[in-house]
């Protein structure tokens, strides 16, 4: 038996539907999958805690998965387990903003082992990622959505079997475009 390398997508968009602002549709190859995206829709100026997607092309930093939870996944990209302990600073006046950062951690910081499945699988993109600017949104991430499709604080969340369907596809040359 031949095993087929797989290829890696070029880049993926995510539009947002009309009338819907926390709506949109990821479009990769052939796929259109409905996605929830930033609780006011999108932004050309993201800051901290409007709840914005931030418009703009971005690459993918690497992955993220709960181990406790489900084996390894398939994917192109790097990925990490996340461990109990793991947090992601979003305080714009610490040195680590926007940053993997170790709980408990003494600034506000987001829980990577979350409860609510979210981050059962999370892609790190590269929104304000290099160089990092405070205040201009932290944690902006791909991961799996709740159920119907609620709006996110401004990352894009995919439905869980669409996102694990997708993942084995994206890799460091992937890049999304949202807006």
């Amino acid at each position: 038996m031949v095993r087929q390398k797989r290829r890696s997508l070029g880049t993926i968009r995510v539009r947002p539907l009309p009338g819907a602002p926390h709506r949109g549709v990821l479009l990769a190859g052939a796929l259109a999958i409905p996605c929830a995206i930033g609780r006011t829709g999108t932004t050309h100026d993201k800051r901290e805690g409007d709840g914005a997607s931030p418009v703009g092309r971005f690459g993918l930093i690497q992955g993220f998965w709960r181990p406790d939870l489900r084996p390894r996944p398939a994917s192109l990209l790097p990925m990490r387990a996340i461990g109990p302990r793991d947090g992601w600073c979003d305080d714009p006046a610490d040195r680590r903003y926007n940053r993997p950062v170790s709980l408990p951690y003494p600034a506000s910081a987001e829980r990577m082992r979350r409860e609510d499945r979210q981050y059962d699988i999370v892609i790190d993109l590269a929104a304000n990622r290099g160089p990092i600017l405070r205040g201009r949104g932290s944690a902006i991430f791909m991961h799996v959505a709740r159920p119907g499709l609620a709006a996110t604080a401004g990352c894009v969340a995919l439905p869980a079997a669409a996102l694990a369907r997708l993942l084995p596809r994206l890799s460091r040359r992937t890049r999304i475009a949202i807006g």
